[in-house]
């Protein structure tokens, strides 16, 4: 495959599309923004398609070059229908062919926990590690799995969505009592681990436990009131406990946290610990970090898509 000195991300979020130009470095040298069109698919199409020329225009750089892109989910592998978008203009459209035609150019694509996870893998907190298992705590709950640098894509186009697998029983077994048993997931399962850790989540539990509402700025002080402590408490055990199955299952070297909830500093100081005590294991080596790039990584995960065409003189 042809090789290239820069590549081109972007990243399709529900309030924004922001595309970027990535040099071999990963650094984001040209950024362009507009909103995300709303519930219009065909709209949608054309701003990605502008900002994609605006970028190449503005940098001189060669017209049509590959294309990388983060969605908030993912394509069939059976139909190559967009599903489990939030985006719900996304859902059922053919993103991927219909981006290639629109575009004028090959296109890949990768929703955005799997970006995150290949920015940071790339040259991010995960960079010196031989495995990443990226997490994304926000609104949903997703994840992304990198071994030695290669995205991990399997068969069914679902790798390392650990949200939608169901939160332990034995840990709904002991929550407090004010807390209801079970919780109806949009994906029409019951207790999802995304319907207890992701950001409406833990406002539920805190809800219920406290009374009052919360936000995720109000949680990411370093000293909250004692309801708050004791909602980031139970958080960190259930985390702990939902990660337990992915290190006995995956054991990565690094897990890696973006999203809104992952800039609550005492995570990192309470999950580790907690963290040991729910693996098959005598020891925890498996380490916890923020991602580095931020809300950076989506753009800069679909660039790096297209990493094997990086030149090495570049």
């Amino acid at each position: 495959m042809e090789t290239t000195t820069s590549l081109l991300g972007v990243d399709l979020g529900g309030s924004k599309i922001e595309a970027a130009i990535m040099d071999a470095a990963g650094v984001v040298t040209h950024r362009a923004r507009c909103p995300t069109p709303k519930n219009s698919y065909e709209d949608t199409l054309a701003a990605i398609r502008e900002l994609c020329e605006q970028l190449e225009s503005e940098t001189g750089l060669p017209d049509r070059r590959p294309l990388g892109i983060c969605t908030p989910g993912s394509p069939s592998p059976e139909t190559g229908l967009m599903r489990n978008c939030n985006s719900t203009a996304l859902n059922g459209q053919r993103l991927l062919a219909d981006l290639e035609d629109c575009c004028a150019r090959p296109v890949r694509i990768a929703n955005d926990a799997d970006c995150l996870a290949l920015s940071e893998a790339s040259d991010g907190s995960g960079a010196e590690a031989d495995s990443v298992f990226g997490v994304i705590v926000g609104t949903g709950v997703g994840g992304g799995i990198v071994i030695r640098g290669s995205l991990l894509q399997g068969p069914n186009a679902i790798s390392g969505e650990w949200g939608h697998n169901p939160m332990p029983l034995d840990r709904l077994a002991t929550l407090p009592p004010a807390l209801s048993p079970s919780r109806l997931c949009y994906c029409g399962r019951q207790n999802c681990i995304e319907t207890w850790l992701s950001g409406p989540g833990l406002a539920l539990s805190h809800e219920q436990l406290h009374g009052d509402g919360i936000s995720v700025g109000e949680l990411s002080l370093e000293h909250p009131d004692d309801a708050h402590r004791a909602s980031l408490s139970l958080y960190a055990d259930m985390l702990a406990t939902a990660l337990g199955g992915v290190v006995n299952l995956l054991d990565p070297e690094l897990i890696v946290m973006g999203g809104g909830l992952s800039n609550i500093p005492s995570l990192y100081r309470e999950v580790p610990a907690l963290l040991a005590r729910k693996l098959f294991s005598d020891v925890c080596r498996t380490k916890i970090y923020p991602a580095q790039h931020g809300d950076s990584s989506g753009v800069r995960g679909a660039a790096w898509l297209w990493r094997d065409t990086v030149s090495a003189s570049s």
